[in-house]
């Protein structure tokens, strides 16, 4: 849903945080990426200031965690529940949500897991592996 060039991504993130700023019109993709961006202050600086640089670094000794890789993994977790793909994340978030009681903390909870099978692809050269994706989802 959202393009594979870093600079065009995190010019969305600050493209529809601005416009949700000015009360502007957003399609459903760019409420979606605001919502997001809304939902962590702690990132607000720096989705502001990457309208000016795209192409910034995030190290995570010197800067702890990416904060477009981390809302773009909430993306991607509420693409897969709205898909129901794999097939049984909604079950397994909506449970999540429940036991929670809160949304988002269920998607930081299955974050883990995402982050895992995507290392774990990279490092095999792979794609993920969906049944032990959906194994440590059920184990939360």
């Amino acid at each position: 849903m959202i393009g594979a060039d870093r600079n065009e991504t995190r010019r969305l993130f600050h493209q529809a945080w601005t416009r949700h700023k000015a009360g502007q019109p957003l399609d459903a993709l760019g409420r979606m990426v605001a919502g997001i961006v809304a939902d962590h202050p702690e990132y607000h600086a720096v989705v502001e200031e990457v309208g000016e640089t795209p192409d910034r670094d995030f190290h995570p000794d010197r800067d702890g965690e990416n904060p477009f890789l981390h809302m773009g993994m909430h993306i991607a977790i509420r693409e897969q529940v709205a898909t129901d793909r794999p097939a049984g994340i909604r079950a397994i978030h909506r449970r999540l949500d429940q036991r929670l009681g809160d949304t988002h903390a269920a998607e930081h909870a299955m974050m883990e897991c995402l982050g895992r099978a995507l290392w774990e692809a990279g490092r095999s050269g792979g794609a993920p592996d969906e049944r032990g994706y959906l194994e440590c989802l059920d184990g939360l």
